[in-house]
């Protein structure tokens, strides 16, 4: 065979290889192209399937649905704030609770004996928001049907005493007792005046659910990091580490002087 014969014939050979090389590159980016688009596919079903279920969860909550009855007494915008506290005070306290939630507990055991004095004195007034943060994040009624008891409590003029039973009573985080109705019922037996039949059916019935809903929805469009949120006169106290109850007591007197 000649010189040149040999030549053409390799020449044919590196041709084929290479154009096997091109199909073998072509069909290896055909399988990646379907596989990321079945994964693509898949993904979309899991978002779909997702609002499903959120919407679902929503659906659920259908206590949450009637009509929004105010608490007596509920102040601010869309009555939201539950007062304590004498309305001409120079200082006002803002806290976003959860009856639910351990932080709230340990607020109240550092500070209340003086936010007690202050608001006995007439030196300072408490709003008090009701948040359903643990709900949403544990599961379960319980921050939702313990707010509505407080609210109850308030209808009957005793918040104060039942907010503090409620949260001296805390169970764990992971636990949904206050969800029981019962439980919250035998806690008012705690309040002198307050386990009544005008109590119980405002709490069985949960006549003030849609306003506590209203009022987390309020907590979770306010861009708070959390519970408590407390706000003396707008600045957020909690977030301070230099703040003790000593420090609120003075800053609270010296407003109140003038």
């Amino acid at each position: 065979m000649s010189e040149k014969n040999r030549e053409g014939k390799r020449t044919a050979r590196e041709r084929l290889a290479e154009e096997r090389a091109k199909q073998k590159s072509a069909e290896k980016r055909r399988r990646v192209l379907i596989v990321g688009a079945s994964v693509v596919c898949v993904l979309g079903l899991a978002a779909v399937i997702g609002v499903v279920a959120a919407s679902a969860g929503k659906d659920k909550d259908k206590d949450s649905s009637g009509p929004v009855v105010v608490p007596s007494g509920a102040e601010g915008q869309d009555s939201l704030a539950i007062p304590v506290g004498k309305e001409g005070a120079r200082s006002t306290l803002v806290v976003w609770e959860d009856f639910r939630c351990p932080a709230c507990k340990a607020f109240e055991a550092a500070y209340r004996p003086t936010v007690h004095e202050l608001t006995g004195s007439g030196k300072l007034k408490v709003e008090y928001h009701l948040a359903t943060i643990i709900d949403g994040n544990m599961g379960g009624t319980g921050s939702r049907n313990a707010a509505n008891a407080a609210a109850c409590a308030q209808d009957s003029g005793k918040f104060p005493g039942y907010h503090d039973v409620l949260y001296e009573n805390q169970p764990d985080e992971t636990s949904d007792d206050y969800a029981e109705n019962e439980k919250l019922l035998d806690l008012a037996k705690k309040v002198d005046g307050l386990d009544t039949p005008a109590f119980r059916t405002c709490v069985e019935k949960g006549t003030h659910n849609s306003w506590v809903e209203k009022s987390a929805a309020a907590f979770r469009n306010g861009g708070f990091s959390g519970t408590p949120t407390v706000l003396l006169d707008g600045k957020n106290i909690y977030q301070d580490r230099t703040m003790t109850p000593a420090k609120l007591k003075q800053q609270v007197e010296a407003a109140d002087k003038g």
